[in-house]
């Protein structure tokens, strides 16, 4: 003889699974979207980056190039007209 209780339990039980099994799938599904948008976020960092990087070269190359002792004594004669002092007014001091 079996009881109600008994013939309800199995029922009861695949009611749990079940439930178990679809919380399972939308939390597969929900992760794998996340995955997948912080996977493109990556990707769009990375192309930046490289941006970045290829911008700082450049800007590198712009300052040596004025940094050059040329571009230095061109500025200084043209804009600041500044001369090279003659051999003979040129002092050393030395240290004691």
């Amino acid at each position: 003889m079996t009881t109600r209780s008994q013939t309800r339990s199995p029922v009861l039980l695949v009611l749990v699974f079940a439930s178990v099994c679809v919380l399972s799938a939308i939390a597969i599904v929900y992760t794998k979207h996340e995955s997948r948008k912080l996977f493109v976020e990556l990707e769009r960092l990375t192309e930046e980056r490289d941006e970045l990087n290829i911008e700082w070269g450049k800007l590198q190359i712009e300052q040596s190039t004025w940094a050059t002792h040329g571009r230095i004594e061109q500025v200084a004669n043209d804009r600041l007209s500044l001369q090279r002092p003659a051999a003979n007014d040129i002092y050393v001091i030395e240290r004691p």
